[in-house]
């Protein structure tokens, strides 16, 4: 007799859906600071407008605890983080960079025109890609759309050549008609007459979703200024709150278990940590080697570990 055992079958893992995330960065408002403490600025379940109100007192002071503040005193860089909506699928209630995924119409034939640069084949260059991979221009404008429907900041050029200058109202209205339909993106970018401020996005990590988690995303990560004149909004869907903090404050609050960030978050954060200026933080990772970083988790529960690359047993798990 021969018995029949039912062997179990490790399923493959999810394929990672290509996205990218945009780091906004500026000079921190001068006076943001005063004597009395922090004036930490936040923007939080949208308040019907493009600029949010401040954090209450008690919430300031959690976020930067006095002895945080004297550190801060002179010029500063901040990096904006948004928070993601609890019942999410995924990093629900977490506070992350701008982005999501690529959307089929990021690349129509006809993108380039739309973009101050890059060449479809420097932009495959410079993520890596295939040479002949014409959608690498996508993760470009998919950061710079995302970014826009979630919180409002739009990075384009008006027809002048000047940073993109859209009447209130009628830039709410295209924010939108993107959120129902991502199409109607390049409708807004054809009626104000707009080009995508591509060229002002510099491409810095690359980092792709554990083989286990069962919503995978394959993410490009760019860091630009943010345009002047523009305030971050929630948009109340998928984002519920934003602010603006330096990395210090937001690893440190992290750190106190106050403000909740993921591993990607965390370590690119560090890039920028220190910087006096957005520009100081630019320089930083302009034109650095960027690899690829697959963390690998091990064991479930309390066993649960993640090893990242060059970590002791990475190459082995």
């Amino acid at each position: 007799m021969v018995a029949h055992y039912v062997v179990p079958v490790k399923p493959s893992p999810a394929r990672p859906a290509p996205a990218a995330t945009l780091v906004l960065l500026r000079d921190r408002p001068a006076g943001l600071f005063n004597d009395a403490g922090a004036d930490l600025r936040q923007a939080t379940h949208g308040g019907g407008g493009l600029a949010g109100p401040a954090t209450d007192e008690a919430t300031r002071a959690c976020l930067v605890p006095p002895t945080v503040h004297a550190g801060l005193a002179g010029p500063a860089t901040e990096v904006l983080l948004i928070r993601r909506h609890r019942a999410a699928k995924f990093a629900a209630g977490d506070f992350v960079f701008p982005g999501g995924t690529l959307e089929a119409d990021d690349h129509p034939a006809d993108a380039p025109a739309w973009c101050r640069g890059p060449e479809p084949r420097e932009a495959a260059r410079v993520l890596g890609l295939e040479p002949g991979s014409g959608a690498a221009l996508a993760y470009w404008i998919g950061a710079i759309r995302e970014t826009f429907e979630e919180v409002g900041i739009l990075l384009a050029h008006g027809p002048d050549g000047a940073p993109a200058r859209v009447e209130a109202s009628r830039l709410a209205a295209h924010r939108r008609a993107c959120q129902a339909d991502p199409r109607a993106f390049w409708d807004m970018l054809s009626t104000e007459r707009l080009t995508l401020a591509t060229d002002a996005l510099v491409y810095f990590a690359h980092w792709i979703t554990p083989s286990v988690n069962p919503l995978r995303f394959d993410t490009r990560f760019f860091a630009s200024a943010a345009p002047p004149g523009q305030e971050a909004a929630a948009d109340e869907r998928e984002i519920t709150e934003v602010r603006w903090l330096t990395p210090r404050e937001a690893r440190d609050a992290n750190a106190r278990g106050e403000l909740p960030l993921r591993a990607p978050t965390l370590k690119n954060l560090a890039l920028f940590e220190g910087a006096a200026t957005a520009a100081e933080a630019l320089a930083r990772v302009a034109g650095r080697a960027v690899r690829t970083i697959m963390p690998k988790v091990l064991g479930e529960g309390a066993a649960r570990r993640v090893l990242m690359p060059g970590d002791v047993g990475y190459d082995d798990a």
